[in-house]
């Protein structure tokens, strides 16, 4: 059965937020799985794929329960607001476990924590480049306690490269790692980019999800193989530029370089070349700015090195 909700809030900042909600329960006992998307308002292509897996969702079939939210940003998604969220200009994946106590997005971040994200057994996050971002599809988990159980649902989602992302050091405050921190294994996976709705992202991501689903014995049948074997990232290393002005990039995402490649140059307005951006290792493009006019500090490219086989 698969039976739709409206999720609503209470906090004075969330009131009149109605999240659609699909709630899938199977005939047999199993985990409870946590399905988002559009953590990102402008990442169509992940929100698509939510709702194409349950659309295609055989409940008869299913083991444990689903509860999947296409759109959890919804500001940003009516707004059309790239990377941050329209009230307070922080970005949501980085507010999570969040708290009541703080601005729109913090307050969203706690109430999505504890209503989706704490009760669950498994969380999958979608999410795909933003409208200036393209981007290669991977998928990433948490350094954590519940690690191996999270690499094993990165692997099984059947992505090109899988991201182990270090505790230390590392950007805070996403699902991923807030799941963890809660003992509760979680992947975000990425595909699509530019604020388009691509048919390809979409459909690699609800085959990720079904992956994933046959992984935990939520679904019959074996895990589908990747149309290529999946590499494992050593590091994530995200490049950004010193001066604001004009930025040229020299690659797309998806490319292999080789340490000291020229990977793009930011110009001033008259022309003038400010500064050339680098590999600093060998590695490929997992996502990449699309956007010519770029701030100071502004992030262009991140690039993952270490490629490594993962074994089967």
């Amino acid at each position: 059965m698969i039976e739709r909700r409206v999720l609503e809030f209470d906090h004075p900042l969330l009131r009149g937020l109605e999240h659609p909600l699909f709630e899938a329960r199977g005939e047999r006992p199993g985990p409870r799985l946590s399905l988002i998307g559009g953590i990102h308002g402008c990442e169509y292509s992940s929100i698509a794929a939510v709702v194409r897996v349950i659309e295609e969702l055989d409940t008869s079939e299913l083991a444990g329960s689903i509860s999947a939210v296409p759109v959890v940003s919804l500001e940003s998604f009516r707004q059309r607001s790239p990377f941050v969220v329209p009230a307070d200009g922080k970005n949501l994946n980085r507010c999570f476990p969040g708290r009541y106590d703080g601005t729109y997005a913090d307050a969203l971040a706690r109430a999505i924590f504890e209503t989706l994200i704490e009760p669950a057994d498994v969380l999958v996050d979608l999410h795909g480049g933003d409208l200036v971002e393209s981007l290669e599809p991977f998928v990433l988990y948490q350094e954590s306690s519940v690690e191996v159980e999270a690499r094993g649902l990165a692997v099984a989602f059947g992505l090109p490269y899988v991201v182990r992302q270090r505790r230390v050091g590392s950007l805070g405050g996403m699902t991923a790692s807030a799941a963890a921190d809660a003992g509760v294994p979680a992947i975000i996976a990425e595909a699509g980019g530019c604020g388009l709705l691509e048919e390809e992202a979409v459909a690699m991501l609800a085959a990720g999800v079904r992956n994933a689903l046959r992984h935990l014995e939520m679904l019959p049948g074996p895990v589908e193989p990747p149309p290529r074997p999946p590499r494992e990232v050593g590091d994530f290393v995200w490049l950004r530029c010193e001066h604001e002005g004009w930025w040229e990039a020299a690659v797309r995402a998806g490319d292999e370089v080789g340490e000291g490649a020229t990977l793009g140059r930011v110009r001033n307005l008259w022309g003038d070349e400010l500064e050339r951006i680098a590999a600093p290792a060998d590695g490929v493009v997992l996502f990449l700015t699309t956007s010519c006019a770029v701030t100071a500090d502004g992030l262009l490219l991140g690039l993952g090195t270490g490629l490594e086989p993962i074994s089967p």
